[in-house]
């Protein structure tokens, strides 16, 4: 599965999705990156939403890293314009091999209410914005953009996109059934990298309310996927549902949901651990990294 080209970063196979760094002083983002990278993993992901500008938050932690995949996992393409792909160019060049960028059609409210821009439907928008990005006539001549980047894709529409025009897909929150859904619209070759939510505690009855409300904070974009998934009634956030969205327990509960997502199509699993408190969990970063990477 998901065919490289020769200069495309390689991801391993799990990963970090480290979802509170722009709460971080860059010192602390610094600090962050070379923990993920010193533990082994092959990845380390970040989003984009009203924090740090995502091309600068790559730039600080492919600079305080050496050989770990940095990837900008949901940057926000009403954030820049599509010949902006320029900076994509420029992180490949000054970083070989090490830069992942995924696009993301964003939401309403951030668009609109935030960056002043008129929303469009997801699909047509993404695909204009692709064609242009390919076409975009700044940036390093001697890198390329073609099939380098990703879609931070729910819907199967966006997936079918992310198969057509780029490298493959990343999905965030899906429970281990839409990894199934995900790699038959992807097709056999395009990457799909998951995220999985995870609160770790050996004990799952304090657990619940964490992954309680890591469930609800995901629920709103994905309501009518989980719906047609079979959870019939999504609003109460029933047990079965949270126990599908996060993975909740011990070290073994959430490694167990890890090769779930893998035996159902997954090329790569990253770990969003949510915590009670903020600041970098690292402490439960380097177990999961004992029980997961060689």
């Amino acid at each position: 599965m998901s065919a490289r080209t020769p200069d495309a970063p390689a991801l391993g196979r799990i990963g970090i999705w480290a979802g509170d760094l722009d709460s971080h002083p860059a010192a602390g983002v610094r600090e962050a990156g070379a923990a993920i990278e010193d533990l082994g993993y092959g990845t380390l992901w970040f989003a984009e939403t009203t924090g740090r500008e995502a091309m600068a938050q790559a730039a600080i932690l492919l600079s305080a890293t050496r050989r770990i995949t940095v990837a900008a996992g949901m940057t926000d393409i009403y954030a820049r314009d599509a010949v902006t792909a320029a900076a994509r160019r420029t992180l490949a060049e000054a970083f070989p091999g090490r830069f992942l960028l995924g696009l993301w059609e964003s939401h309403p409210s951030l668009a609109e209410d935030v960056r002043g821009h008129r929303y469009g439907s997801p699909p047509a928008t993404m695909r204009a914005y692709l064609e242009a990005f390919d076409a975009a006539p700044f940036g390093p001549p001697a890198t390329t953009t073609s099939r380098q980047h990703v879609l931070a894709a729910l819907e199967p529409d966006m997936l079918a996109l992310a198969a057509e025009r780029t490298r493959g897909a990343t999905v965030l929150g899906m429970p281990v059934e839409y990894t199934r859904t995900a790699r038959a619209v992807l097709g056999p070759d395009a990457l799909l990298a998951v995220t999985q939510l995870c609160v770790l505690s050996p004990d799952r009855a304090r657990t619940a309310e964490l992954a309680a409300a890591t469930a609800a904070a995901a629920l709103p974009n994905r309501r009518t996927l989980l719906h047609d998934l079979g959870h019939q009634d999504v609003n109460t956030l029933d047990d079965r549902l949270v126990d599908a969205i996060v993975a909740h327990g011990d070290a073994d509960d959430i490694a167990r949901r890890v090769h779930e997502h893998l035996d159902a199509g997954a090329d790569h699993v990253s770990l969003h651990l949510a915590t009670p408190t903020p600041g970098a969990p690292v402490g439960q970063w380097e177990h999961m990294a004992t029980r997961l990477l060689p």
